[in-house]
């Protein structure tokens, strides 16, 4: 489980594709506290460091996993946002994020406001009925509070720490993100639907 507050960014060396699915290596300072076998979030996918090598790991992403995420997308030099799970004694600062993504959305639309910047997502319509305004919703990963919604996409507003912190502080228009609703959503409708 994870929180949704990126603890590094990684630079993607090498992409390795083929017809069973890929190997990622990022390069970050968190192999330091990696075993091979352990699990790390990169963009908000749960994947597992396989190996670990001078300064960077190696992940497999099977094809499920690029279908239903962005990671298809990574190519060398691509900067992406990395989090360990959460320790059971860790602050819960952000909210419960499982790196399960629930489907990719678009950004649509990136506007300065004052220090922040606001961004607007397109997301599926299945995913949007998961949205509420001020409720939470993991973007590559980070934990965010939406600003605004309408029938097709939901804005967040990123403070000058998480465009530091986080990949998002290069997001434009046309890039595509994950996206994981708030699980708790999920739970509530599907016993909703139970007890009908």
């Amino acid at each position: 489980m994870f929180t949704g507050l990126v603890q590094a960014m990684g630079r993607v060396t090498t992409v390795q594709r083929g017809d069973a699915g890929a190997r990622i290596t990022v390069q970050t300072r968190l192999v330091a506290e990696l075993a091979p076998g352990d699990s790390i979030a990169i963009n908000g996918v749960c994947l597992t460091a396989v190996s670990l090598n001078d300064g960077s790991f190696d992940a497999d992403a099977m094809n499920e996993t690029l279908t239903r995420s962005s990671l298809a997308d990574l190519a060398p030099d691509a900067i992406v946002n990395l989090e360990l799970p959460l320790r059971a004694t860790d602050r819960l600062g952000g909210h419960v994020v499982q790196g399960h993504v629930d489907g990719v959305g678009t950004i649509a639309e990136v506007e300065q406001d004052g220090f922040a910047r606001r961004v607007r997502v397109e997301a599926p319509a299945d995913l949007m009925r998961y949205v509420i305004e001020k409720g939470s919703i993991a973007v590559d990963g980070v934990s965010l509070t939406v600003s605004a919604l309408d029938n097709g996409s939901f804005t967040v507003s990123l403070i000058p720490e998480t465009l530091e912190r986080t990949n998002l502080g290069n997001a434009v228009a046309g890039n595509r993100v994950n996206l994981e609703v708030d699980v708790l959503a999920k739970y509530v409708e599907k016993l909703m639907a139970v007890g009908r």
